[in-house]
């Protein structure tokens, strides 16, 4: 019998290697890979898990860890980076070509979170609410879906699309309990039925939240949503003066003219005397913001920066320069909506002029505005002396509902100088002129008047320029001429 020289019989060895083999060698490269990026980005270097999870996809593309790799880069982009537009290639490419992956679904979900981001009015929502359906259609099993529900339900509430919003918020109480969606889903469950006009529905919603969920952030949130809507919207109480707010602080501010409500409840102040901006954060009252000679509008941003309009432009605490806004030069008040679009009116234009994150502005039909206030809705209440009336705003500034001046009250009132909202949908006007004379007058969600006092009736004299309303149910008044701020209840 022939032998075969030792090179062939080598190369024979080889090729009877099973098939599956070199198959188990691939899988445990690729999973060793992705174990050490793992280790890496525990340890916060982050550089070399990107690097390594890099090599993962490029030796093993076809490994059940590539798909694992792209979306723990994914993720560190918008997480830890703060670039969701940097996440969007992995998101595609594991879209793509892993669609069958169990990582697919939380991609599919965090490309349509980002994509909601990115979105500037509710006509932008459409690629993300195709993503959420497609979790919930591909992957009708996995844990994704209890998000994707959420987030499909906050998309067509965006939309105004009210009852679909509230059965989505619906099913992901229903269907995933045990879920931390569930406290967030209870919460909007709640907001919507308010939206809807179910009050009394939306106040045992946000009981149920607080006894299901009582350490969650949603229910310190429902708390004192809870208070006020009873206040305001059961109780009715007359509406009396505290006096001087804080108590026992004298002689602490130099006429104070705008005021307006931070995140988390703190009260914005604004002294014309120092064109500063003060935040009062329980008993500490500390500048914030830039100078603002001269301003005519503040308002916070949701990170809590704050904006200043002055007749020179926009003036940001988080932009160095000044951004000029056009021909405006009567600005008469000013919001931000949840889209992060600035609204603007002015006194001298018939129209709102909605400036974009991206630096673009547009035009919308208006009657000419002396005030403006954001709603919960993601609109805003105008306030138009030319035809006497309130306009309560849809998100593409379409009028939702129309309150002539003096609806429900005894006597009318011929202008309103500052209009204040909360996040429980109360609306606060101080009003002036007319049988009225000079007051308060508190609506709510559906234009109705809850409660309203005469400053006369309420032995208040003085010059006052602006109000806000605090979350347990008290309106802050701004008194420039005698250098207070007062607490009605």
């Amino acid at each position: 019998m022939s032998v075969l020289p030792s090179r062939f019989r080598t190369t024979a060895a080889l090729l009877c290697v099973p098939p599956f083999l070199g198959l188990a060698q691939e899988v445990d490269l690729a999973e060793k890979l992705y174990r050490s990026g793992d280790r890496a980005y525990a340890a916060k270097a982050y550089k070399e898990a990107a690097d390594t999870w890099g090599q993962l996809l490029q030796t093993s593309p076809k490994s059940e860890f590539a798909p694992m790799a792209l979306l723990r880069l994914a993720r560190h982009q918008v997480e830890v980076e703060h670039q969701p537009d940097a996440a969007m290639p992995f998101l595609d490419r594991l879209r793509a070509d892993y669609i069958k992956s169990p990582e697919a679904a939380d991609g599919l979900l965090l490309r349509g979170v980002i994509l909601v981001g990115k979105a500037r009015r509710a006509a932008e929502l459409k690629d993300a609410m195709a993503e959420f359906n497609r979790v919930l259609d591909l992957f009708p099993d996995a844990p994704a879906c209890a998000e994707a529900r959420l987030q499909l339900g906050r998309t067509w509430r965006d939309q105004g699309q009210w009852g679909r919003a509230l059965q989505l918020f619906v099913d992901a109480i229903r269907l995933h309990a045990g879920s931390p969606v569930v406290p967030k889903a209870l919460f909007e469950a709640a907001e919507t039925m308010d939206l809807l006009g179910d009050t009394p529905g939306c106040l045992r919603m946000l009981q149920r939240l607080r006894v299901e969920a009582p350490q969650s952030p949603e229910a310190q949130e429902a708390a004192w949503r809870m208070a006020v809507r009873v206040k305001h919207r059961l109780q009715k109480p007359p509406l009396r003066t505290e006096g001087p707010w804080p108590t026992g602080r004298t002689k602490w501010l130099k006429t104070p003219t705008l005021l307006a409500s931070g995140p988390g409840g703190d009260l914005l102040v604004y002294q014309n005397d120092l064109d500063r901006t003060f935040r009062l954060h329980g008993s500490d009252f500390s500048p914030q913001g830039p100078a603002a000679p001269g301003a005519k509008a503040m308002l916070a941003s949701p990170t809590g920066t704050i904006w200043m309009l002055t007749k020179n432009g926009l003036v940001r605490e988080d932009a160095p320069a000044v951004q000029p806004l056009g021909t405006l030069n009567a600005i008469s008040g000013a919001a931000l909506d949840r889209w992060g679009n600035l609204w603007v009116a002015d006194a001298k234009t018939p129209a709102l002029t909605l400036f974009s994150p991206d630096g673009t502005s547009r035009s919308m039909a208006s009657p000419t505005g002396n005030a403006l206030a954001p709603l919960n809705t993601g609109g805003m209440v105008l306030a138009s002396d030319t035809d006497r009336k309130l306009l309560f705003l849809d998100a593409e500034g379409q009028p939702r509902l129309v309150v002539p001046y003096g609806k429900d009250l005894p006597t009318a009132f011929r202008s309103v100088t500052a209009l204040a909202t909360d996040g429980a949908g109360q609306v606060a006007a101080l009003v002036d002129g007319g049988d009225f004379g000079e007051g308060v007058v508190i609506f709510g969600p559906d234009g109705a008047v809850l409660r309203q006092a005469t400053f006369k009736a309420l032995g208040i004299s003085g010059r006052i320029t602006s109000l806000a309303l605090d979350r347990s149910g008290g309106l802050i008044l701004c008194d420039r001429r005698n250098d207070l701020l007062i607490r009605l209840n």
